[in-house]
């Protein structure tokens, strides 16, 4: 019995190796492909010698490198959280936008766009914004002090269609900040600054940690709150702390990058697919997944039309939306075990 765990262990370990090396290929090849080619060679002269081009390692170094970093933070983050999400809600539907946090954060940042102030204020309004829907959909959620999916996910539907409402309202009054509300709406890594990057990146990855560590806990759930109190798990306690720190996670995401959708739902999906539905192996290994799969989405969206770029959640949506369709036929019984 020991051995097979050891043997289980190692080959999870082994499993992370090699995403964390194909996150690495997909990320060097992001920063040699764009409106400006750079070629391995070049890079490496960049990389190592004081004699390279300035103007490619600014391209690289200044503005292909934090966005492939912001893009891990995000595909990473909201991977995480929507694999939380569908294990503590048992809802292969649950994600993180279908709560309404998206919308919060979205209402958040076009009100401030409206008052024409500064990007930092419009990432405080955002997250403002997400905390707000939070804590309305979280207190509306809750039953005898635990959560209940049902109510849970039909408040986050409905408190993000008035929302939704509320900045179709505010885009009506819109004139010059118009297409940047557009931009944010539809999800784009290119409108954070630097700073916001490295601070979403660290957020993303102690939050999502945090949800990993935990990850054990989230099996046991799913086997209803006596068996798991039978079990030492607290299924109330660890319900309401996962919803608030997964939603936290996104409202931070969302300040930053806009609505990118699909990304939180169809990650965690191809994961059981490929690996199965424990949550100790589906949560770290969808961060990795969700990261690769947004960088790469992330390259087309600048690439396609360059020197244009299109908004990445439009690429996520037509990539997303196929391969949803697919898994919803395919593997619905994963929840009906």
């Amino acid at each position: 019995m020991a051995r097979t765990i050891r043997i289980r262990n190692i080959n999870f370990m082994l499993l992370l190796v090699i995403l964390f090396f194909l996150l690495l290929v997909v990320t060097l090849t992001s920063l040699l492909i764009g409106s400006v080619d750079v070629s391995l060679s070049e890079f490496f002269q960049i990389l190592f010698s004081s004699n390279g081009d300035d103007t490619l390692s600014k391209i690289i170094f200044e503005i292909r490198l934090p966005r492939i970093l912001l893009a891990i933070a995000v595909g990473g983050g909201l991977s995480v959280a929507g694999a939380v999400f569908q294990a503590i809600l048992l809802n292969p539907l649950a994600e993180p936008y279908i709560l309404g946090i998206s919308s919060g954060g979205a209402f958040g940042a076009v009100l401030a766009i409206a008052l024409n102030l500064s990007f930092i204020l419009v990432q405080l309004f955002s997250f403002a914004g997400a905390i707000g829907v939070i804590a309305i959909v979280f207190l509306v959620g809750k039953r005898f002090g635990e959560l209940e999916p049902n109510v849970l996910i039909l408040s986050g539907v409905m408190v993000g269609a008035f929302f939704s409402a509320l900045i179709l309202l505010i885009m009506n009054f819109l004139d010059d900040s118009f297409r940047f509300a557009i931009f944010y709406l539809m999800g784009n890594l290119s409108i954070a600054d630097s700073s916001s990057i490295y601070y979403v990146l660290i957020c993303s990855i102690v939050l999502s940690t945090i949800l990993i560590i935990n990850s054990y806990k989230y099996n046991v759930v799913a086997l209803g709150s006596t068996e798991a109190k039978h079990l030492g798990v607290n299924a109330k306690a660890i319900k309401n702390i996962s919803y608030l720190v997964s939603s936290i996670l996104v409202g931070a995401i969302v300040s930053v990058s806009g609505i990118i959708g699909f990304v939180g739902l169809v990650v965690p999906h191809i994961c059981r697919l490929i690996f199965g539905i424990d949550n100790r192996i589906v949560l770290p290994v969808s961060f990795f997944v969700g990261a690769i799969f947004l960088i790469v989405a992330d390259t087309i969206s600048r690439t396609l039309i360059a020197p244009s770029e299109l908004p990445v959640g439009v690429i996520t949506a037509i990539i997303g939306a196929p391969i949803f369709i697919y898994l919803l036929k395919k593997r619905f019984k994963l929840y009906h075990r």
